[in-house]
């Protein structure tokens, strides 16, 4: 698909278009749409063709095109998802997931196209945050804040130096990296070698714009959009990104979510705990496709 501003996103559909419910689920930082492929197979498991989930790379990410430093931005990455429900779902219920800045770009979305809520039956709010991101303390109260300033600067000198060859070849820093701030316990090995991948194949404008970007990013206000609308916040015990105390302030907007903390896990939660995430889709997910495909039998009948 193209955006507004003629960049090249990368989006794969799973299921038939005139499914009952239509899922979009918008992945994290640094990673790609695969953020997501336990979800993926979990929900065609169990709903087969009675829903439609569509999956895509932000700009500036996986194979999509790249971005300018000051140009990967969360009001962007909202715009294009309102662009790809507009192509894709313009009629009919939807289901929004958002994992850390795609949770981030939801409440975007929230605040620029409100009309669009009226048509979503569930919200899935995974490892994410509504602001304050800059008082984040990596869990290390001392050097925290010096040493989160300077991660993102560390991976893109190494993005302008290093080939992407070479740093496959030698991932001693992206592994650190991954194994100290994003994963808990206990961390599969297929799963931080897909984060390292998304890692390395980010340029280190992706890496330091929205970095930038996330710390600006202040939308508590947004969520009031959600009222009404079931909501699941999900966070792991041990995430250092967007910590349990940034779930819990969700919850002081949304009185009415339902909370999820999963022992042991970190901030990349789709991952390491994707039977939780995939439930919790399934749940919100379920009563709408279900009633919908019984109907569309008895019509047939």
């Amino acid at each position: 698909m193209r955006t507004f501003d003629g960049l090249r996103l990368a989006v794969t559909t799973y299921g038939p278009d005139d499914a009952p419910l239509t899922v979009f689920l918008a992945h994290c930082w640094t990673l790609n749409q695969q953020d997501w492929h336990y979800q993926v197979r979990d929900l065609m498991r169990e709903f087969g063709h009675d829903v439609r989930i569509v999956t895509w790379d932000h700009r500036g990410h996986g194979e999509s095109s790249p971005v300018t430093r000051a140009g990967a931005r969360i009001d962007l990455l909202a715009r294009d998802w309102g662009d790809l429900v507009d192509a894709l779902a313009p009629t009919g219920p939807l289901l929004l997931a958002g994992h850390s800045i795609g949770g981030m770009a939801l409440m975007a979305l929230a605040e620029q196209r409100p009309e669009l809520f009226e048509r979503v039956v569930g919200v899935a709010l995974v490892s994410t945050s509504s602001g304050q991101l800059d008082t984040v303390t990596l869990g290390l109260p001392d050097a925290g804040p010096l040493l989160r300033s300077q991660i993102p600067r560390v991976l893109a000198l190494r993005s302008r130096t290093l080939s992407r060859r070479a740093r496959r070849r030698a991932p001693i820093v992206e592994r650190l990296l991954l194994r100290t701030f994003l994963f808990g316990t206990p961390m599969r090995l297929a799963d931080a070698a897909l984060a390292v991948e998304g890692l390395i194949s980010c340029p280190g404008a992706t890496v330091v714009g929205y970095y930038e970007d996330c710390l600006r990013h202040d939308r508590a206000d947004a969520l009031a959009v959600l009222a009404g609308i079931p909501v699941r916040v999900l966070v792991g015990s041990r995430d250092v990104l967007t910590p349990p105390s940034h779930a819990r302030r969700l919850l002081e907007r949304l009185p009415d979510a339902h909370l999820t903390v999963a022992p042991g896990a970190g901030h990349m939660l789709p991952l390491e705990r994707e039977r939780v995430v995939s439930a919790a889709l399934a749940t919100l997910a379920r009563p709408h496709v279900r009633r919908d495909a019984a109907a569309s039998r008895d019509r047939a009948s």
